[in-house]
């Protein structure tokens, strides 16, 4: 009973160190006093603020446009990928998952300060080198959410559709896509995620005048804590939030079907 009380204030106490600051953030967000001790009343007008900022919108629409690019490009290639693994000899594929591990297990530091002395060398930084970094560093995220559906499909089967006649593509289609089209959609949705919230990478490759939230917001913040900041990150928040329970919903979804 004893050790049971105390899990459950272990808990408490984690989750109240992770989630209590998002919430002050998330309240400050809809103060209408710039005093973060100070309540002032209920406002939108941070939100309003926020989207009538040119540098925020900016920062905004160049975000979304490296995040899609970079989930559907990476997703694309990822999804080659983990097909090209799959088929590999078991020592082949050893190597290769070990390489595809490696980004992830390095710090975004190191992954950035890498791809920014590899820019330079070659061209200038800019918007083009931050959608390649991101695409770089997404691929084995998707790599690794398609490969076990690959593995749990059934070859044989796509076999069977080309000894029937079929084109490899329409093959590939009609038999392969619908097992593994779980794995391709969670891979993107983990792309989308990282690239959204990224700074490190996108801090060392970006050239001049390119500014995502990330970079935006640090910038920022160096010139002092403005209320337009609370209501972006609240909004930052909500929509990796969403995305993230969109993922699991998908899983767990999948879970009951099996």
């Amino acid at each position: 009973m004893i050790k049971k009380v105390f899990s459950n204030l272990y808990l408490i106490i984690m989750f109240l160190f992770l989630y209590l600051p998002l919430f002050v953030l998330m309240i400050l967000s809809f103060n209408n006093s710039k005093s973060r001790v100070v309540w002032g009343g209920f406002t939108f007008k941070w939100y309003h603020r926020c989207f009538n900022s040119e540098t925020i919108m900016s920062a905004f629409f160049t975000t979304i446009q490296i995040t899609l690019l970079a989930a559907v490009i990476s997703t694309i290639l990822g999804t080659l990928a983990a097909i090209g693994i799959s088929a590999m000899k078991s020592k082949s594929r050893a190597i290769y998952l070990g390489a595809t591990n490696i980004p992830l297990l390095n710090a975004d530091i190191v992954t950035g300060i890498s791809m920014m002395l590899l820019f330079v060398k070659f061209t200038n930084l800019s918007f083009v080198t931050v959608l390649i970094a991101h695409i770089t560093f997404n691929i084995p995220y998707v790599i690794l959410n398609v490969l076990p559906k690959i593995r749990s499909a059934n070859k044989y089967t796509y076999e069977a559709a080309l000894d029937l006649g079929a084109t490899p593509l329409f093959a590939f289609y009609k038999v392969t896509w619908p097992e593994i089209r779980s794995g391709v959609i969670s891979g993107f949705l983990m792309a989308v995620t990282m690239s959204l919230d990224d700074f490190s990478i996108t801090y060392f490759t970006k050239g001049p005048g390119v500014n995502t939230l990330s970079t935006m917001l640090y910038t920022e913040l160096r010139k002092g804590i403005k209320p337009e900041l609370y209501a972006l990150s609240t909004m930052l928040f909500f929509t990796v939030f969403i995305l993230l329970l969109l993922l699991n919903f998908r899983d767990s979804k999948k879970a009951r079907r099996q």
